[in-house]
């Protein structure tokens, strides 16, 4: 039986999609020993593994000239002592580079890499880490994309790295959990109770598209008079999106709701109630959505959704099947599906159940973390 290790700086108490990605890697991998190294959190506790251990150090050091130093000693020594076979390096930059110095010290060390997009192609703007990188992808055994757009990026940057990627996309959870009574609590809180409902759920940054929801939202009202737009989240541009929001019209500002940070109870509620989940994200100097769980999740609650057409997007929205895709830079085009949707109940009804389907069968953790298995076991 082959012993696997998952090296990581992001692993649960830490929050997040990479973080998610990996504690459920970890969580449904299988039969065969897996063991986790990653960063040490204070935040809270760490976990527990049943199949393996669980190694929690710090692997970066700022105070060094790289930093990342630490992270090859304690990698050598989990690889030494804990006999392992196969290690899957989660950040291409700064991990990647402990498991190439290791690979050519230990010529059988055999490693894997998995890209989730942004780690790639910050990689590239800077040509010593893009001329490190290529040395690191070309030593690996695997590269894992997390999405169709990501493994494109790779090809283009390197002809010769085709023959190892593979992409396996990001999964969720089969079923939905309910909470009527948030649900209820929510509804009477904001006065949604019959009204239509767009919802954006995400950190408040740029590139998620929320000041282009706030942008269309006049002209949407025009055909869509009961039309409320809920923002569920905080982030760096929180304050950018309120001035966009106090510049609107009276009768505009007045449908634009700023939940702040939502508990997971809070945001599977918000899914319930909204009618559509819109967020078209856009490229921002490289920085892009990598895959967008949000849309899953929102199919799963059997509502259609709005979606950017850029980044990894489209291998988690289909234009017409579970959603509508729009230029995320093209006003017109983003109102032009708000008001469709919201205009069409049985469009709605339509999408968000393929949407279901989709969500459960396609992209099921349990699948999509056992389609990961068999390309690094063979």
């Amino acid at each position: 039986m082959k012993k696997y290790l998952l090296f990581t700086l992001e692993f649960p108490p830490m929050v997040g999609g990479v973080s998610n990605y990996y504690y459920n890697l970890v969580r449904y991998w299988g039969m065969d020993k897996i063991s986790v190294l990653t960063e040490k959190n204070l935040k809270g506790p760490g976990q527990r593994l049943k199949n393996g251990n669980i190694f929690y150090r710090r692997l970066l050091c700022p105070c060094l000239r790289y930093k990342w130093l630490p992270a090859v000693w304690h990698l050598f020594w989990v690889k030494l002592f804990k006999q392992v076979d196969h290690v899957i390096v989660g950040q291409i930059l700064p991990l990647g580079t402990a498991a190439y110095l290791l690979k050519k010290v230990f010529k059988k060390m055999n490693y894997s890499v998995i890209l989730h997009g942004m780690d790639f192609s910050y990689a590239l703007k800077d040509k010593k880490k893009m001329e490190l990188s290529r040395k690191i992808l070309n030593n690996s055994i695997k590269i894992i994309c997390a999405n169709t757009y990501t493994a494109k990026l790779v090809k283009q940057f390197d002809s010769r790295l085709g023959a190892k990627i593979s992409v396996v996309n990001p999964g969720i959870r089969s079923t939905r959990p309910k909470y009527p009574e948030t649900v209820k609590k929510l509804k009477d809180k904001y006065a949604l109770w019959k009204r239509t409902v767009m919802l954006s759920v995400g950190r408040l940054v740029k590139r998620k598209g929320f000041d282009k929801m706030i942008e269309v939202l006049p002209e949407s009202l025009k055909k869509e008079l009961d039309l409320y737009y809920i923002i569920v989240g905080d982030g760096p541009d929180k304050r950018y999106l309120e001035k966009r929001a106090e510049k609107l019209p009276n009768k505009a500002r007045r449908r634009v709701i700023f939940t702040g940070e939502a508990s997971e109870k809070e945001i599977w509620a918000w899914m319930e109630i909204c009618d559509v989940l819109a967020m078209p994200s856009r490229d921002i100097n490289g920085d892009f959505e990598g895959f967008g769980i949000v849309y899953l999740e929102a199919n799963l609650a059997g509502k259609p959704v709005i979606a950017g057409d850029s980044g990894g997007v489209r291998d988690a929205v289909m234009d017409g099947v579970n959603g509508l895709l729009v230029d995320p830079q093209n006003n017109k085009e983003i109102t032009k599906a708000v008001i469709k949707l919201c205009r069409d109940k049985e469009l709605r009804k339509k999408l968000g159940q393929k949407g279901k389907e989709i969500a459960r069968k396609r992209f099921n953790w349990r699948g999509q973390i056992n389609k990961l298995r068999q390309i690094l076991t063979h």
